[in-house]
């Protein structure tokens, strides 16, 4: 409904007119009805964002030299993004307007030197207050929710927690122009290939008008939005969903629920399944067996007497793993292929764990029942090295010796755990790398 108030300006003084413009104001708000609010307001930089970005410019600045090579770089780049159909008008707005960011190399450039615990980053993934928010945030949105989760076949509370993890449910989803952050990234060559296709992904998201540079937020790596998608997995799995011609990431809370959930289902999202569950196992359970790698389906996992925590049936799983983030001392999970569909968003076990625990508890389940070994601490990189290298004098390879706890290292603890009548679970702790480094002394 349209009110309509006419009258001749000219008999009317400044206050009458200023009170029918507050009562016009007041009718239309009144009538406009919408069932949600927008996932976010207008995507833009905070204050403390605009003054990051004004700092990186800041700095190229005081670096003529190296601006004047960003500036030929984006030249020598613009052919290409043309070769692959990338408007005139996005390369003269969007690629010439891209700003050097040297924050953006430093942050690329850097690796911590201390790690976390599992229980570490799930205390802080997965704390009262983000379960708290997620469930105020469910009810807020629930239409959208539940629509994307009836078309995907993706539960509402995994959904929401996906959003809960990637942007802390749309407040904190970075404070980059996504063009800055993939051009500078592409110009400092450590990553350039693999920089250079998203921001010409993300130039043609600009091109098929989904959003405008300037509006297009993302974290100094790239990832935009409420679902933190890079621009090529924007490309294939973002969702109109409300019908406005756009897929927005950024605001509109139907796009942000059903492109997550479309992807989780295009990555193998089966709705027959939980994501996993807690398990108590046997007594004389090989640890070494405690790996995504190894699947079987949860009737066998049951006859070799493992149980669920919660004293229930184990779920019906085709291809079940059981993982023990924190090793023998710690809880254990039976994971399926939902669980490998998380790991799909983000490639880390604890990532996919958090999200599957966040989700459980959005829709009112527990949390853990077994304790953590909070006694144990986390491995420096410095640390993980020497493990590493221990391991190799030992002549249980691990790959490089570069401080990171992959695949590799993790099979060369397991066999030397095996050799020394260990619990064979791959778990790094300190008494290992001293009981490794004093084997390791030539003897006197």
């Amino acid at each position: 409904m349209a009110f309509m108030l006419q009258t001749a300006p000219s008999l009317l003084n400044a206050r009458q007119q200023l009170l029918i413009a507050a009562i016009a104001a007041a009718l239309l708000a009144g009538c406009a009805t919408r069932p949600e609010p927008p996932a976010v307001a207008t995507p833009e930089p905070a204050p403390a964002a605009k003054a990051e970005q004004a700092t990186g410019e800041a700095a190229a600045a005081e670096n003529p030299i190296q601006a004047s090579n960003f500036a030929h770089w984006k030249q020598e780049f613009a052919p290409r993004a043309r070769a692959a159909g990338i408007s005139e008008r996005t390369l003269g707005s969007a690629l010439a307007g891209a700003k050097l960011q040297p924050s953006i190399v430093k942050l690329d450039r850097s690796q911590p030197e201390f790690t976390r615990t599992p229980w570490q980053y799930l205390d802080s993934a997965v704390s009262a207050q983000r379960i708290k928010t997620g469930k105020l945030k469910m009810q807020e949105y629930a239409a959208s929710l539940q629509a994307a989760s009836q078309r995907y076949g993706v539960p509402a509370p995994v959904i929401a927690a996906i959003w809960g993890m990637e942007s802390n449910y749309g407040s904190n989803f970075g404070s980059f122009s996504a063009v800055d952050a993939l051009a500078t990234l592409a110009f400092d060559g450590r990553r350039a290939e693999w920089a250079q296709k998203e921001l010409i992904a993300a130039l043609r998201i600009i091109d098929n008008g989904d959003i405008d540079a300037a509006h297009m937020i993302s974290s100094w790596a790239g990832a935009m939005g409420n679902t933190q998608f890079l621009p090529s997995v924007f490309l294939q799995y973002a969702v109109d969903a409300d019908g406005d011609g756009r897929r927005d990431i950024w605001g509109s809370m139907a796009d942000v629920a059903a492109s997550t959930a479309n992807y989780l289902a295009s990555s193998g999202w089966n709705p027959g399944e939980p994501w996993g569950v807690e398990v108590r196992l046997p007594a004389n359970f090989d640890y070494a067996r405690t790996e995504l790698s190894t699947r079987q389906n949860s009737n066998a996992w049951a006859a070799e007497g493992v149980q669920s925590v919660n004293g229930q049936a184990l779920p019906a799983m085709a291809g079940a793993s059981i993982i023990a983030p924190a090793g023998a001392r710690g809880p254990a999970f039976m994971v399926g292929s939902n669980f490998r569909a998380i790991l799909r968003y983000n490639n880390s076990t604890n990532y996919a764990l958090a999200v599957g625990l966040l989700a459980s508890q959005l829709a009112g389940n527990g949390g853990v029942s077994a304790e953590w070994p909070r006694d144990l601490g986390a491995l420096t990189r410095e640390q993980t090295r020497a493990l590493q290298t221990a391991l190799t004098q030992r002549g249980f390879a691990t790959g490089v010796a570069d401080g990171v706890m992959g695949p590799a290292t993790r099979a060369g603890l397991r066999q030397y755990q095996q050799s020394q009548g260990l619990a064979a679970d791959g778990y790094p702790t300190l008494e290992l790398l001293q009981r490794l480094q004093v084997g390791n002394q030539p003897q006197k």
